[in-house]
């Protein structure tokens, strides 16, 4: 039997280093561990620690926010904005297939960070649900979050992005 390592996960399925700081409110800053990739004044965008496929992303509002109904139309629009640029820089990487883009409202919904509202932008292709999920309950990324950040910063700097 072959055998999958995924030693990042770790820290997710014990909740080891789970910290009383919002995950999403620490990322606002920046810096090389957060996975950031994009900072506008209202909204930002980073990695997903804990990825469905390569490249997944989230868009968040810099305010702590928990309810749609607290943002207002400016940070509404600069996500908007912040999600067009994200798809584009994915596009251009990793030419998806498709997109599955939303938000999980609550923790019933399936938020793993409830307090403070962000949309997923998880890059699809054709067959990427295989065997390994269905019955592992196991999920391969082939590749290293630092590299798919480094590759998405650089097609967000471009001047197209």
């Amino acid at each position: 039997m072959r055998q999958l390592f995924a030693p990042w996960r770790f820290a997710y399925v014990t909740h080891a280093g789970a910290s009383q700081q919002c995950v999403l409110c620490a990322a606002v800053g920046g810096g090389e561990d957060t996975l950031t990739l994009a900072r506008g004044e209202r909204a930002f965008a980073l990695l997903n620690r804990f990825p469905y496929t390569s490249g997944h992303a989230m868009v968040a509002p810099v305010a702590h926010v928990a309810d749609l109904s607290q943002l207002d139309a400016a940070t509404l629009s600069e996500m908007m904005s912040l999600l067009q640029r994200i798809v584009r820089a994915l596009t251009q990487v990793y030419q998806p297939h498709g997109f599955n883009i939303g938000f999980n409202l609550g923790e019933a919904a399936g938020a793993g960070i409830a307090d403070h509202l962000h949309l997923h932008v998880v890059p699809r292709w054709r067959g990427d649900t295989n065997f390994m999920a269905v019955t592992a309950d196991v999920r391969v990324i082939p590749e290293e979050l630092t590299e798919t950040r480094a590759k998405l910063r650089r097609a967000l700097e471009a001047p197209d992005g």
